[in-house]
């Protein structure tokens, strides 16, 4: 089992360096760490290669993170792939492969929470997407999520609370320069609220 848990663990973690925004924007001749927020997730590829590029990111930065799961679950069962949702956030948000310069780590987080728990994962959107349509800030949609996930968990998954709290502390921390915008109303609007 200690085997197989690590193996598990390796996968998530090598699933989250898959970075689909960094790929794209490559193909386009573009450094997307050097572009916008330089920030490799789904907000910064909606803003910089627009609304499909942003779309594809956001459907494989989820993906990614329900197939890590999932191979969890059926390696170690679904206990111990509880890590593996931690794992593959923290390959997206610290991968190896591109210098430990990642994305935020939201989609993907959502992404393993719905594979592991597909109520909990789709009561956490709704939340997210009803914070994003009212301020038209992704960021502060982003927070209620990471804020949503440890709140669940304490009544849906207990046994993810370790996780759950980690994953929310890192996504707090990498929205700093987001909370500041936030609370001096300097945040962006998010793209797809643009009329242009």
């Amino acid at each position: 089992m200690t085997v197989k848990f690590i193996i598990a663990l390796v996968i998530a973690y090598a699933l989250g360096n898959l970075s689909p925004s960094t790929i794209m924007a490559k193909a386009r001749g573009i450094d997307i760490k050097k572009e916008g927020s330089g920030n490799a997730g789904t907000t910064n590829a909606l803003r910089v290669m627009g609304k499909k590029a942003g779309l594809i990111t956001a459907l494989v930065d989820v993906f990614k993170g329900t197939v890590a799961v999932l191979i969890g679950i059926l390696l170690v069962g679904r206990d111990p792939a509880g890590w593996c949702i931690l794992a593959v956030f923290l390959g997206h948000v610290f991968p190896v492969l591109l210098g430990f310069k990642g994305g935020k780590g939201v989609a993907t987080t959502f992404g393993a929470a719905l594979g592991y728990n597909p109520i909990m994962a789709l009561i956490a959107l709704v939340a997210v997407a009803i914070v994003v349509f009212t301020t038209k800030r992704m960021s502060a949609g982003s927070l209620v999520g990471a804020l949503s996930f440890p709140v669940l968990s304490f009544f849906m998954e207990p046994q993810l609370m370790p996780v759950a709290i980690i994953m929310f502390v890192i996504i707090t921390v990498k929205h700093k320069d987001n909370i500041v915008r936030l609370i001096h109303g300097e945040e962006p609007v998010m793209g797809i609220f643009n009329k242009e």
